[in-house]
Formats: structure tokens, sequence, C-alpha cells
């Protein structure tokens, strides 16, 4: 699924077209007809209403019309209002993933799945309406997809997701403040006033019409989020309310409650080929050309690579490369948004005749103290607050100032409405005023916190410092340090005392100089051990040490060690980078000697190994590789091994538990035993519930099935039972794990302190143990157990005809403050004292 822009068009009061008004007489046979989104139902069919068929017919042609005047006004620039484009002219379909979890929808984030395309979102068998949730960053597209999809049902573009939909019900949540109905909403902001429908005639359609999607966009814009109003939207999504129809919600981040079976996919931003791809189709067209000055120009630009994975502002890049005769290299981001505002200011310039108004803009662009504190009082609140009122701002800005700010696109204007009517029952509409994007806000946020870090002492500095969550506006941070290097230099301070800051210091260092050379000491001290990426770090703590690995590579800086822990679900190189489960990429770097993969769901296919190795080509200086994987790992095709790994005798290793490792031999593709490990898992392997233990459980399963030697595993704290297939259930936390029979382990220890087992249970272990042909010692530890063994005396022949020991470090029920060391008699099932 792929994006690019963000649409700013603004939904205006629609006049019915005669043509498209005619569309209303159209016979209903050419209206779609039920499809995969139909509910399936064998009971007989609601008789329609009188005037049902003419209704729908009206309603689906006042939905095409407005959502006409949506997708046909997409701004890649804001201060290009004389140019829009229709959606379909400028999407692009970028990266995007599915979670495929274990049902924990909620939990870790290391089942998510690359999708082929955006349409593959809706996949779903027919019949079964359902909830999708669409997640990305600020400016990743998300609203973009949703107006192709709107084109895409308005222009019956075949194949594509809701093409063959009867009614699709398109929504901006940031509009809905007051709202109480979805046919209110239907006919507030998307029907025109002369549209005959009245709200009762809305809601017979949606009663009666089976093949209904809706889009919901921008839950965490919604005003209601919070209150007792927004419980009708709540109902939507969580299926109590239209449970018929399916929803697609957009969304920064989860809703509290969804349903269990809802499906969610991520957007993960544009990748090279979708660069390419968008620089030809809405910026060059063929011109081979002008695409290799823009990418050139992206190139020569490292600094602001993480940037442009951001499809919104790649998209600004792309177009003011292209148009920017003045275009340059820029050292820091704070740089090139300095550079970009002044674009904005430049073309309502060159556009204006008068004197006056030139004069004017120029005062305009220097002075905006009071944008500046109104950005920042509104992102330093516990609930941010990026939308104002008209007149509220006017107030404070004054109209003037306002007016300019709005001509450039710097401030976007929209009409919602209010809670009120007039005196004959019409609707009362309001202006709200917001960004152009989020990182605006936060760009003229930055000169206000530059001039309150240079004003207030460091206690204050960092009480102030705690209301603004890095995570969340890492800009906003990074700008003020290069803003202002007095404030930056108390602003990095503040972050290198945070846990994790370190990495991200660097960035703002990085801003406050522009000069590599000023923190290369830094880089060389953070690379010159090993550098971790792990599931735990926030998105931000991972996308700073990114970019401080590509700071090293593009500066020659060698780095001993990349460690990935868990945050590689996949290992599978997307557009030449390692795509990491928080759907960041980290390129190959030109001076890496060692990838270290390691993690609990790890699993790699041979079409992803060939993938990994081809990225481990592209790090110049690598010398190692090494994976903590599932075994036994296929072998793979030599010929698709990539020449310059043999030739380089990079070492490509498998740690599997304790000592067994496996090494790659590049010439032949086969997996082979490391003459520095041994044949067996040595040791022992713990399983408990702060163990990666399903990885555990899978590992040890293929290790048996190779009929490589266990030395010992230790079931600690899990409560375990043997069930009815011979294989030992292990209680979780949230879930039940089996440890199936191990035909090469050698001894299981039992830990669980202080849990009384009865006779069926302490049978069902014994059991367990004598259907593991190499065991030869059971230990029971810290248990208290029935006096003798009962029923079991088949087992108990088995075992003392394979000479098995089972002790225990253990109460008794006749001696329960008593624990001791015992040895079951394996004649009598009796627990005696052992010496």
């Amino acid at each position: 699924m792929r994006c690019t822009c963000l649409l700013l068009g603004i939904m205006s009061k629609y006049i019915v077209d005669p043509v498209i008004y005619s569309i209303y007489h159209t016979d209903l046979k050419t209206m779609p007809h039920p499809s995969k989104f139909q509910r399936e139902d064998d009971s007989e069919p609601i008789p329609h209403p009188p005037r049902y068929k003419e209704h729908l017919q009206i309603l689906a042609a006042d939905l095409k019309l407005a959502y006409k005047a949506l997708y046909e006004a997409i701004q890649p620039i804001p201060y290009i209002r004389d140019r829009l484009y229709c959606v379909d002219k400028v999407f692009i379909e970028g990266g995007s993933e599915e979670w495929v979890g274990d049902g924990t929808f909620r939990g870790k984030g290391t089942s998510w799945v690359r999708l082929e395309s955006y349409k593959d979102i809706y996949t779903n068998p027919p019949g079964k309406p359902i909830r999708y949730i669409i997640q990305a960053d600020p400016g990743f597209g998300k609203t973009t997809q949703t107006l192709q999809y709107t084109f895409n049902w308005s222009t019956g573009v075949k194949g594509s997701p809701f093409s063959d939909v009867q009614l699709l019900i398109y929504l901006r949540l940031r509009q809905l403040r007051g709202v109480r109905s979805l046919a209110i909403a239907i006919r507030r902001y998307l029907l025109p006033k002369s549209c005959p429908l009245k709200i009762a005639d809305i809601r017979e359609i949606l009663e009666h019409t089976t093949s209904v999607a809706i889009i919901l966009d921008g839950w965490d814009e919604y005003p209601e989020l919070n209150t007792e109003l927004g419980g009708y939207m709540r109902d939507i999504i969580t299926a109590r309310a239209s449970p018929n129809h399916d929803v697609t919600l957009t969304t920064r981040y989860l809703p509290k409650e969804f349903p269990a079976t809802a499906r969610r996919v991520r957007l993960t931003g544009f990748d090279d080929q979708a660069r390419d791809q968008y620089i030809r189709k809405a910026v060059v067209g063929d011109s081979d050309e002008s695409v290799e000055q823009i990418k050139q120009r992206l190139k020569d630009n490292p600094v602001l690579a993480d940037l442009c994975q951001v499809p919104l502002f790649f998209v600004m890049f792309a177009h003011l490369a292209h148009e920017k005769e003045a275009f340059k290299r820029f050292k820091s981001v704070t740089e090139f948004f300095s550079f970009m505002i002044k674009c904005f200011h430049e073309h309502l310039r060159n556009k204006e005749e008068d004197p006056n108004v030139e004069r004017q803009s120029r005062q305009y662009e220097g002075v905006h103290e009071e944008l500046s504190a109104l950005a920042y009082e509104g992102l330093s609140k516990p609930d941010q607050q990026i939308v104002w009122k008209k007149e509220e701002l006017i107030r404070r800005l004054g109209e003037g100032f306002y007016e300019h700010h709005k001509r450039i696109g710097m401030l976007v204007e929209e009409e919602v409405i209010t809670d009120q009517t007039t005196a004959d029952g019409f609707d009362v509409y309001t202006s709200e005023i917001r960004f152009y994007h989020k990182l605006f806000c936060e760009w003229y946020a930055a000169y206000h916190l530059a001039e309150l870090a240079v004003t207030l002492d460091g206690a204050e500095l960092s009480s102030e410092l705690k209301k603004l969550d890095p995570y969340d506006l890492q800009y906003l941070y990074r700008f003020a340090c290069g803003l202002d290097p007095a404030a930056g230099k108390k602003i990095i301070s503040y972050l290198q005392s945070l846990k994790g800051g370190d990495k991200f210091a660097v960035l703002c260092i990085l801003e406050q100089t522009g000069e590599v050379d000023d923190i290369k000491e830094t880089v060389k001290k953070l690379c010159a051990d090993t550098v971790s990426i792990k599931m735990g770090d926030t998105k931000l703590l991972q996308r700073s040490t990114v970019q401080l690995l590509d700071i090293a590579s593009s500066h020659k800086i060698p780095t001993s060690c990349l460690h990935l822990n868990g945050c590689v679900s996949e290992a599978v190189a997307a557009g030449g980078n390692l795509l990491l489960n928080s759907g960041l990429h980290v390129p190959p770097s030109t001076t890496l000697e060692t990838i270290a993969i390691t993690g609990e769901n790890l699993d790699i296919p041979e079409g992803k190994m060939i993938g990994l190795l081809t990225y481990a080509e592209k790090c110049e200086k690598l010398k190692k590789l090494t994976l903590q994987c599932l075994l036994p790992l296929s072998d793979l095709p030599a010929e698709q091994i990539p020449p310059s790994l043999k030739t380089r005798n990079i070492e490509v290793l498998l740690l599997s538990l304790k000592e067994l490792v496996y090494h790659l031999n590049l010439i032949q593709g086969k997996w082979v035993k490391h003459s520095s490990g041994t044949a067996q898992i040595g040791g022992y392997v713990e399983l408990s519930r702060g163990t990666e233990i399903g990885w555990r459980v899978r590992e040890l399963t293929r290790a048996s099935a190779a009929g490589i030697p266990i030395a010992q595993v230790v079931i600690y704290g899990c409560s375990p039972v043997a069930d009815q297939s011979g294989s030992i259930s292990l209680a979780l936390l949230s879930s039940q794990l089996s440890l199936p029979i191990l035909s090469t382990l050698q001894e299981l220890w039992i830990r669980d302190i202080a849990r009384r087992m009865d006779n069926t249970e302490v049978v069902g272990i014994l059991s367990y143990t004598a259907q593991c042909a190499a065991v030869k010692v059971l230990v029971f530890d810290g248990q208290t157990l029935p006096d003798r063994v009962q029923g079991a005396e088949s087992t108990l022949s088995t075992l003392r005809s394979r000479n098995v020991s089972v002790l225990g470090r253990m109460k008794t029920e006749s001696s329960p403050s008593d624990c001791r060391v015992r040895c079951l008699d394996l004649f009598s099932g009796v627990w005696e004292e052992d010496d």
C-alpha cells in the first residue's frame, strides 16, 4: 500500500452540476452490485422503503460530487495554489505492512509482514464485515491513500478497493465536533444544501443497503476523542454500531477499543523505488536527466535522508529541487526548513507587483514571535492543541499577518459546523485554523523554545522540557538546537541526561553546528562498542541510532558491531535496506564490521536469507554476520549467493542454543557445523516466563528432530502439566505453550517453588520423561508432592529399564515443612531420603 502527499483542499458547499444530477435518473442496474463487502444472510431480505432506489441513487451521486472536490485538490507544496493535482496523478504506492500477531493485538511488535500492494489490505473473505486500522505517523500519506479510494469508487476503477461497493462514506473526523450520528455527519459534511435527502432518509438508506464501506480519517484528530460525545464513533469502531458495514480507520495510534478481528496495517514510507516513481509521475515526467538531477540532490543531502522517507516531505523536496535553481547542499534539517520557508514567502512576493505587499511580506517573514508563542503553547499542553478558532488567531496575530500566512499556505482554514442553528433551522458554521502540517508547527514553536532555553536556568528548563516528549516532538528539539547555539547547548545537556538520550543528542549537535567534524569524536566513541537496536527501544531511539550509523558510514568512521535484538521480525532487504519491525529502514553501512541479529521470532526462509546476504554484500567492510535463528535452516542455491561474499570470505554464522554453531559454506550454500562449536546443545536451557520461551521451545523441537543431543532443560515457574498428547503444557502469562517430546533430551528439571502437585500431575511428568528416550535424570525442585506415586506401574517399569534417576529437592504431603533431597523408588513408587 503506498502513499504520497497530503490533501489540503477544503470541502466547500457543493453546487450540483446538471450532468452529475442526471445520475439520479440512471437505472439502478448501473449501480455496483453487492460484493465482498456485502454480508451473507440466508434470511429473507427486508423490504425496501417505497423511494429507497431513488434515494440511493441521489446519495451516491452527491457523494461522488463531494469526493471529486476533494481528490482533485491535492497540493504537493502549500503555496502552489494555482496548480492543483488529481490524487490519481500523484499517488504512488509506498511501503506497508500488516500485523499478523498471535491475537494479542497490542502485543510485541515482532509480527509485521510486508504487503505487496495497498490493495492487499482488503482481501478478507466475502460476507464478513470487518474493521481495518491504518496506522502511520503524520506525513506518511494516510489521507492521500483514502482519497485514492474515493477516486477509485467514484470513477469505477475496476479491481481496486471499494470499486464495487454500493456506497462509500468518507469522513474527516477532525470536522465532526458535536456530531452524534453517521447520518447527521453525511448530511452536514458530504451533501450540498440542495440535496433533497433528509437525515431520516439517509439513515433509512444505510439500514437497507447491504454493501456499504465507511472510511473514518484521522482518529487522533477527532475533537471528541476523550469525551462522552465521541461514544458514537467509538461504537462504530468497535462494531457496536454499523456492525454490517466495513469500516476503515486511519490514525497515528491505536484506539483504546477495537474488535479482536480487526486488520491492522501500517505505512512505512518511501523507499528508493517509490521516490523514483513519484519524481517521474508528478514532477518531471519521463526526463531521465531531470530524474537523476533530483536524485543526485538527495544524495548530496544525506542529512535529509531520514526526513525524505516521509512521503509528504520527499514530495516537497522533489518539487523544490526541480524548480529552484538556488537549491544547495544543506548541512542540517534546520537549514533545509529555513530554505523551504523562505521559498514559501518568495513565491508570494514574486506574484505581487505592489511594493507595499513586498515590504509587508518581508516584515511578516522575519517577525513572528506571537505565532511562535502560539505554536509552542499548543504543543506543550497535555492534550496538544494544534487547531485554533479563527477569531482567536486573528486577535493574537493580527489580520494582516494571518492573511499573509494563509496565502503562502502555512496556515489552512477549514469550515466546521457548530452546535448552533439559525432561527430558520440552518446550521451555523465557524472557521478553524491549523498548520499545513504539524512539523511546521514545531518549526515556529522551536523559536520560542530556543528563547526559553536561553533565559531559563537549568532546573527551570528541565521542568519546561518535561512537557515536551522527544519521541513525539523530535524536530522541535532539533530545530531549537539549530536556530540558537546557546539554547542548543543547554537542550543537548538535558537530552544527554536522559536514558538513551546520547544518540539523539548527536543529531541535535549536528543541527547546532552543521559540521560532522564537531561530533566525530562522539560518534567514534559510540561506534567503537556494539551499537544496539532492540525491541524495547522507542522509535525515536531507533531512528537516532540509524542516523548515527549513517553519519559513521558517510564519514568513514569504523563501526565495530551492529546488534539487532528482537527488532527484525523478518530479515528482509526492502529497497536495498534492512527493514525493522518499527517500520524504519537501516541502509547498508560502508564501515560496519559485524552484524548480529537475534530475536525470539526470527525465522529466515530461503528467499529472505538471500536478501539478507545481498544486504551484507553492500556493507563494504563487513567481516561477520551472525544469526540467532530457528534451526535447521535450508541450504541455499549456491548460484544466488552474492559472488563478492565468497571472494571477501565473509563469515556467516548461525548460533543455536548454547554451544551449537553452524557456518554457511558460501561456495556450496550449505550449513555446516562450525569447528568452534559442539555437536550438541550443551549446558542447560531454561524455559521460564522471563525468557524467549517460544523461540527456545521451537529451537529445542527442531534440534531434537535433527538428532542433536540436548544436555538439560529446566522448566521454571510455568506450572508444567502433561497433556493428552504426551507433551508438557506450560502455563504462560497470557497463553498456553506445549513442549513436545524431545527424543534427544538427556536431563529434565521441573523447578516450581511452593507448588503443590497431585498424583495425576506427577504421573503425567513421569510419563513424559519415559517417552523422551534419551533422558537419564528427572529432577523435581521446590514442590510439595504425594508421599507415593500411584497408578503408574507401566511408566515406572520403563524408567527402571532405562536406569533413569528420579530425584527431588522437595516436601511431601506427610512432611509439608520438611524440604529434603529424595529419590523415587521405581519399584514401590515411594519417595525415599537420598544420601
